[in-house]
């Protein structure tokens, strides 16, 4: 029997010149996991064709014809699609739920991104330090950090609190968050002006990475979803981060506007400002009760000040007014709450106060200590133009729970776009759909090794059904599971099996690394990289010429890394990511006695944390061997458009 690395070597040697490790001959059990011929949908956006997925430790191998080869696991995927997992990265996972998220993995989720919306808290590390059975991130709250310097009175910041918060930002980006999130219609960051929140999101220009905000509507800027919008996309161009128009939706007076946000994307590119955008298949959201329906001015100080104001006669019709105002403009009126925690409408409850009006009922119901509402808030024409858009990643703005109580998409979200709007309604195709909620949302946070099903990538993968995946979660039963979601693999091993969770806790904190910028998704365009040199002090010389073209399957050329004791590096690329001055190469790699596994060679063309200068960081298995700056060398990174994706 011939040793598994001679068979796995032979395998990478044909990766060189065809299209996959597909017809590797290996020794049995030499993988670790093989699911076995279903649809595979890779994450490009390409059409779907039938393969199995080699997988060994946490990466995927081989995508291709594997039925001569055996694995430890083997996993029947015949009549199914197989997709890379899916990426929240719009999360609101409570942390008693971390450990075993069912609700998140009966979706396909197999990686969130945690503390959107400004919220969290400042130690995130902290938080990612506990057993978790998804891959988790975390953005670093703009509002944690106005509350935590500024406090939550209505005031400005001074000049000495400005640096104090970017700071917070500024650590929070080495220490590896994956953006700057906001939520401004909120309090306390609701008191943050437009110029505020700019001069604290500088901080993180360097780090290349997003400002995602829940935009900012209120009366000063006539309850508008589009004025929110153009904010968000201000602070972001204005303070150097990619804007990243988060849940988006809208409301009262603009409905029937979806061209003109979506424009608000399309715009941004021809002024060289990438916006990324995400979305969910509901039109109703999910909130406190006094959030965005009691005036702001009346919740300055937290809730204490806010129920001494309502027990103020004056105060309180006051209140009561300028409540129905933003009930009506905003939400239809009072038809448009639904008490998530009373399982009952607002409209009820006021017809057993005796008809008193909404505002009244709402300081009444707060007085009582009742909290969540679920808030309808728009059309389900504008809901499917903003989710179905090419810029638009699917999103669910959910989170792992113990609740039985809360929104639906907290179950559904995921299976309800698969199985209603794509299956049932056509929006878009499968293979596009599997886009949206894969690769895209990876390129928008800036993970690199997530997001597809190539070989080289993290093995998350989801495996469902195309003819039954569907949503049950409804407003009253927002308990219900999914059903058709039957695999999904975390990190190489299984975490779901026809609804039976593994015991394990296989999730993984993830950290941002400095070198995986916030991203457009440029697959559509021509690219290539070209560099040559030594690689700092590492002893590592590198010799790059790849290219891929918009509509090519993989890339082609050479990549070698020498210098180490073991002899030549031979990468089998998979996939080719650039964006501005950028790239990354996905592939396996092998020396010619040693296979070496999965490995990313991230290339700077002018590194900003080497003072401009090219370099390139070079992972196997996740772990760094070699970072440096190019030595006698140089890197050059082209993309542009191609005719054949046109």
């Amino acid at each position: 029997m011939e040793h598994r690395a001679t068979k796995l070597f032979a395998a990478l040697l044909l990766a060189l010149t065809s299209s996959s490790v597909a017809n590797a001959q290996v020794s049995a059990s030499d993988f670790d996991l093989i699911i076995r011929g279903g649809m595979v949908f890779d994450g490009t956006g390409r059409d779907g064709s039938i393969a199995d997925v080699g997988i060994i430790g946490d990466r995927v191998i081989a995508v291709g014809d594997l039925s001569n080869e055996t694995a430890a696991v083997e996993k029947d995927a015949r009549g199914l699609y197989v997709t890379p997992g899916f990426i929240s990265i719009h999360d609101h996972s409570a942390p008693e739920a971390y450990r075993f998220p069912v609700n998140l993995l009966t979706q396909g989720v197999t990686t969130a991104i945690i503390n959107p919306d400004g919220g969290g808290p400042l130690d995130f590390v902290k938080q990612l330090s506990v057993p978790m059975g998804l891959n988790y991130g975390a953005y670093i709250g703009f509002n944690s950090i106005w509350e935590d310097v500024v406090g939550t009175d209505d005031r400005q910041a001074s000049t000495a609190e400005i640096k104090r918060m970017q700071g917070i930002v500024a650590e929070a980006m080495d220490k590896g968050a994956f953006g700057l999130s906001a939520g401004l219609d909120y309090k306390p960051g609701f008191w943050a002006s437009t110029d505020e929140v700019i001069e604290v999101a500088k901080a993180a220009a360097s780090w290349r990475t997003g400002f995602t905000n829940h935009e900012r509507v209120f009366p000063g800027n006539g309850y508008s979803s589009m004025a929110g919008m153009r904010e968000t996309v201000e602070i972001g161009e204005k303070s150097g981060l990619m804007p990243i128009i988060t849940h988006m939706k809208l409301q009262g007076g603009d409905q029937g506007k979806a061209d003109a946000a979506l424009a608000l994307a399309t715009d941004g590119a021809t002024r060289g400002v990438p916006v990324g955008m995400d979305a969910y298949p509901y039109t109703f959201g999910s909130t406190s009760l006094e959030q965005l329906t009691i005036p702001a001015w009346a919740q300055d100080g937290g809730e204490a000040a806010m129920l001494e104001r309502f027990r103020d006669p004056a105060l309180r019709e006051l209140i009561d007014t300028e409540t129905n105002d933003q009930l009506e403009r905003r939400w239809g009126g009072p038809g448009g709450v639904y008490l998530s925690e009373m399982r009952r409408e607002l409209t009820d409850v006021i017809k057993e106060m005796g008809d008193v009006s909404p505002g009244e009922a709402i300081m009444r119901l707060l007085e009582q200590g009742e909290r969540r509402v679920l808030l309808r808030f728009g059309t389900e024409a504008d809901q499917e133009a903003l989710v179905s858009h090419p810029l638009t990643a699917v999103s669910c703005d959910c989170g792992a729970t113990t609740s039985l109580t809360g929104h639906p998409r907290n179950w559904g979200s995921y299976p309800k776009f698969l199985g209603h709007y794509v299956r049932e309604k056509k929006l878009v195709s499968w293979s596009e759909a599997v886009r949206k909620m894969t690769s895209l949302p990876a390129a928008i946070i800036g993970l690199t090794e997530h997001g597809y099903l190539l070989p080289g990538m993290i093995a998350d993968v989801t495996v469902f059904d195309p003819t039954s995946v569907i949503d049950h979660a409804t407003m009253t039963e927002p308990y219900l599971p999914s059903t058709g979601v039957k695999i999904v693999i975390l990190n190489g091993k299984v975490a779901l099996s026809d609804g039976m969770l593994s015991i394990e806790t296989l999730g993984k904190p993830l950290f941002r690394s400095p070198h995986e910028p916030a991203r457009p998704m440029n697959l559509g365009l021509d690219r290539s990289i070209r560099a040559s040199g030594k690689i700092g002090s590492t002893g590592f010389t590198a010799d790059i010429q790849l290219r891929q073209s918009g509509s090519s399957n993989r890339p082609e050329g050479t990549v070698q890394i020498t210098g180490l004791p073991q002899g030549t590096i031979n990468l089998a690329p998979s996939i080719l990511q650039t964006t501005e001055k950028w790239a990354s190469i996905t592939g396996v790699a092998a020396t010619d006695s040693e296979i070496l596994g999965a490995m990313t060679i991230i290339a700077e063309q002018a590194d900003p944390f080497a003072f401009g200068a090219a370099s390139l960081t070079i992972l196997i298995g996740g772990a760094p061997i070699a970072q440096g700056t190019m030595k006698q060398g140089s890197i050059a990174i082209s993309q542009e458009f191609s005719e054949a994706a046109n």
